[in-house]
C-alpha cells in the first residue's frame, strides 16, 4: 500500500434524516442499552474516557477567543445555523448476530482517500480487517438498509454486547452478497485506552479525528431520561478546520483541511458557555442537549456541513418527536455562545502521516 496522502473523510454534505421509524429492532437493532447496562454514550467504555469528563469547571484555553473569532468570522457553522444531523443509526449485536467478511470499497472516492488506484485491500494499520457483525434488520447512516444508495459516508455502528466490542465502519455498502467497507475501526469497550492516544497516534478511525463515533452520539432515550452524560460530536467544513493539525484526544487530521492557524483543529473541545440562557430554547429536550454541551462540551470529529450529530431514533424506545428535538432545535446557538476548553500540545499531521497503533 502507498503511504497515505489523504485522510479518510472529505466534507460530508448530507443533511440529517430526522427521526421516525417504529419500535425496537428484534433482529439486533435493539434498544440503546450498552454492554454494562448503561444507555449508549454514558460510560459505553468500562473505563472513563475523555468524552465522559465533566469540563464545566476546566480552564478556558488561551487560544479560545482567537479560535471562536476565526470560526465566527468565516461564517460560523457549515450550514450557517447550528443544525442537527439525525441520520446515524446505533445498532446492537449479540452472539447470534451473523458476521460478514468485508471487501475493500473500490470506488473513486475511496481511491482518492488513499491515493491508490487499485484499492484492493484495507488501509493498514488504521483499518481493522475483521469479520463485522451485521444485524439483519439494520441500516447504514442515511439509508433504509445496507446499500449506500446516496453515496454518503454510510457509517455503520454496531455494539456487540456479548463481546463488549464496538465496531464502526466508514463507507459501508452491501451489493448483492458482497459487503464493502472503506475502513473499519474496532474498539474494545473494556480496554483502558491511553486517553491521549486512543487507538494510536496519527491513526484515523471511522471518523477523521480518530474518535469512536458511537460514544458521542446523544440518543432520544438519554434525552428522555433527562441527562446526556457525555460530550457530543460536531463537524465543520474542511476550510474551517485548522490545516493538518490535531490536538489530543484527537489522533488524526486530513489533507483536505485548509483552515488558517486560528481555526479549530481536529480533536478540539468546545463548551457551551455557562452564561447561555437555556430558557431561550423551546423544548426540554433541547435544554437537555444544551446542558450536556455546558457540562461535557463537544469534540470536533469530522469534516462536513451539518454541525451537530445525534443518533437516529429508528431503533430507540423514545423518539425525538416525544422529547421535542429536531434538526432546528439548537439552531440559535452561534460560535460566540461557545468557548474552547484547554487542550494538549498540537500535533502536525502533515509532518508525519504514519499511524502508530497502540498495543
Amino acid at each position: 500500500m502507498v503511504r497515505r496522502t489523504l485522510g479518510l473523510a472529505l466534507a460530508s454534505i448530507a443533511l440529517g434524516c430526522g427521526g421516525g421509524g417504529g419500535g425496537n429492532n428484534p433482529d439486533g437493532g435493539g434498544n440503546n442499552v450498552g454492554p454494562d447496562g448503561a444507555v449508549n454514550g454514558a460510560h459505553l467504555f468500562t473505563h472513563d474516557m475523555p468524552w465522559d469528563r465533566d469540563v464545566s469547571g476546566v480552564t478556558k484555553a488561551s487560544e479560545s477567543d482567537a479560535i471562536i473569532a476565526a470560526l465566527d468570522g468565516a461564517g460560523g457553522w457549515g450550514t450557517g445555523d447550528f443544525r442537527t444531523d439525525i441520520s446515524i443509526e446505533i445498532l446492537h449485536a449479540d452472539a447470534s448476530t451473523p458476521k460478514v467478511t468485508l471487501a475493500p470499497k473500490d470506488d473513486a472516492w475511496s481511491q482518492a482517500m488513499f491515493q491508490d488506484t487499485d484499492h484492493t485491500e484495507f488501509y493498514v494499520p488504521d483499518c481493522d480487517n475483521v469479520p463485522f457483525p451485521v444485524p439483519p434488520s439494520g441500516a447504514l447512516e442515511g439509508e433504509t438498509a445496507y446499500a449506500c444508495t446516496n453515496d454518503g459516508d454510510c457509517h455503520l455502528l454496531v455494539i456487540d454486547d456479548a463481546a463488549h466490542t464496538l465496531y464502526e465502519m466508514w463507507r459501508g455498502d452491501k451489493q448483492g452478497n458482497t459487503f464493502y467497507a472503506g475502513c473499519v475501526a474496532v474498539w474494545d469497550l473494556h480496554k483502558a485506552y491511553d486517553q491521549d492516544l486512543l487507538r494510536g497516534k496519527g491513526c484515523s478511525s471511522a471518523d477523521a479525528g480518530g474518535f469512536p463515533i458511537t460514544a458521542m452520539l446523544a440518543t432520544a432515550d438519554e434525552v428522555k431520561a433527562g441527562e446526556v452524560k457525555h460530550a457530543l460530536r460536531f463537524i465543520l467544513p474542511n476550510a474551517r478546520i485548522r490545516a493538518g493539525i490535531y490536538v489530543p484526544p484527537g489522533t488524526h487530521s486530513t489533507f483536505p483541511t485548509s483552515g488558517g492557524p486560528n481555526m479549530p483543529p481536529y480533536g478540539v473541545r468546545l463548551r457551551l458557555k455557562a452564561s447561555f440562557d437555556e430558557s431561550k430554547l423551546e423544548t426540554e429536550g433541547a435544554r437537555v442537549l444544551a446542558r450536556a454541551l455546558k457540562k461535557y462540551g463537544m469534540f470536533l470529529a469530522d469534516g462536513g456541513s451539518v454541525p451537530l450529530t445525534i443518533a437516529n431514533d429508528r431503533f430507540t424506545t423514545a423518539k425525538w418527536s416525544e422529547v421535542g428535538v429536531n434538526e432546528q432545535s439548537l439552531s440559535m446557538l452561534a460560535p460566540t455562545d461557545f468557548e474552547v476548553v484547554e487542550f494538549g500540545t498540537p500535533v502536525d499531521y502533515f509532518a508525519n502521516t504514519d499511524c502508530i497503533r497502540q498495543p
